[in-house]
């Protein structure tokens, strides 16, 4: 039997600081968060606080947990200090069980990393995860301080500390209509910077004045969102060309979220993430006061749970609320979600991103659905051609090394042939046009 809703693990969020950043980034979800809070208002987690959260966190875990993370966002968790997370470290020895192992992350924009942060990072194995939307030009298009000036400087001195110290971190990149344009030259630099795990994540901001679904069923996607927003098609296209470059070149190297969370629904073993899972909410978020909200992405009134000074954790999490919360995510897919053969990989992916009609009128259909298929389509054959690799005993990485095989005889053979055009298809098969591939290499 699949364990019990309360039997699942736990993952709670923090936002020690609420959000307060020390940047503008023009996509931020999470700077509006400030109006739910009165004037004056101390954006910082209190001592007596963090020392809930730390004992409660651990208290409302299933005893089977042998691990458990601690993740720490914004706003700009590092605006705190070092001192606050001396204090994060104090508490996990005073309150964590013997037989767990203690996982520590850290989201940031990189601008307060000096080395002295870096040291202490390394010291205590913390996780980064540093934010950075490509090279200059991109990054620098939405990604901007409180002057309004560009922010990639910043960012990459703050990379290459974390390689001098030797910190083990992820680069975190938000796709956005700007960046999306250009995913080869996104993903070329991240990796060519020597970053080795990578995660996209779409930026889609619904517009508050958008007619609402049931208001107008026939509206268009992109009327939806803003001029910022990527679009669907466009995030299909983005995370294809970025794996065709992986497939070929980096697969056991490099390592892209979705493209894990894609083999494990291939292999059968199933998502992880919660935007593919089936079911969401065991990932909430608890803002700087206590208060814990059903997930990051619905810190709203409608969906907070209550406070951890007034009620735990263990209760929050695991009350019938919370859990109808979670299991909406599949109750409120429309039909055509149901019938679609891509279900198993994306379960109609986040449920703040539903808000478009299907063909057929049925509310629910996520909006980058479109996106979501596209990719599914173009990596089918390559996903089942790496777990058959993996049923096999066999490392995934003999997929790219057949197909750098096969593309190699296809350049000799269009080579034998005579000249290729610039923009006739690339001889490699990767549907690409000669151009914009092998012609580059």
């Amino acid at each position: 039997m699949p364990p019990s809703w309360s039997q699942l693990g736990l993952h709670v969020i923090a936002k020690p600081t609420g959000p307060i950043c020390n940047l503008r980034c023009a996509y931020c979800f999470y700077l509006e968060k400030e109006s739910l809070y009165g004037r004056g208002e101390t954006w910082r987690m209190p001592d007596e606080t963090l020392e809930a959260y730390v004992r409660q966190y651990f208290e409302a875990q299933p005893a089977a947990i042998e691990e458990i993370d601690f993740a720490f966002q914004g706003g700009e968790p590092t605006l705190l200090g070092i001192d606050f997370f001396r204090r994060v470290l104090d508490l996990q020895k005073k309150h964590a069980p013997a037989s767990v192992r203690v996982h520590n992350s850290l989201q940031t924009n990189g601008v307060l990393l000096d080395d002295r942060w870096c040291e202490f990072l390394r010291e205590h194995d913390f996780l980064v995860g540093l934010s950075i939307d490509g090279p200059i030009n991109l990054h620098d298009e939405y990604r901007r301080d409180k002057q309004g000036r560009g922010t990639f400087q910043h960012v990459t001195d703050a990379m290459r500390r974390l390689f001098r110290h030797g910190v083990e971190f992820n680069a975190l990149t938000c796709v956005n209509r700007h960046n999306a344009e250009h995913p080869g030259r996104v993903y070329r630099f991240l990796r060519d910077s020597g970053i080795e795990f990578m995660q996209f994540i779409p930026i889609v901001e619904r517009l508050a004045a958008a007619p609402s679904a049931a208001d107008a069923p026939s509206a268009m996607p992109e009327d939806l969102v803003s001029e910022r927003s990527v679009r669907p098609r466009q995030y299909g296209r983005f995370l294809i060309e970025v794996f065709d470059e992986w497939i070929r070149h980096d697969v056991g190297r490099v390592f892209v979220r979705d493209f894990d969370q894609a083999l494990g629904a291939w292999t059968g073993v199933g998502a992880s993430l919660c935007v593919y899972t089936k079911h969401c909410g065991r990932a909430t978020a608890i803002e700087h006061n206590g208060d814990l909200y059903s997930c990051d992405h619905f810190v709203d009134p409608a969906h907070k749970l209550g406070n951890i000074h007034e009620t735990p954790i263990r209760e929050l999490a695991n009350s019938p609320r919370q859990e109808q919360f979670g299991l909406d995510k599949e109750a409120g897919l429309p039909e055509v979600c149901r019938r679609c053969r891509y279900l198993f990989f994306c379960n109609g992916a986040c449920p703040k991103d539903r808000f478009v009609h299907a063909a057929d009128g049925q509310p629910g259909l996520n909006y980058l659905c479109e996106g979501y298929k596209m990719f599914c389509e173009h990596v089918d054959p390559h996903m089942k051609a790496m777990a058959e690799e993996l049923a096999a005993g066999r490392p995934a990485a003999n997929v790219m090394h057949r197909l750098r095989a096969e593309g190699q005889r296809a350049r000799e053979e269009a080579a034998a042939a005579g000249p290729v055009r610039r923009n006739a298809p690339c001889p490699c098969g990767s549907g690409r046009k000669f151009k914009s591939c092998c012609m580059r290499r």
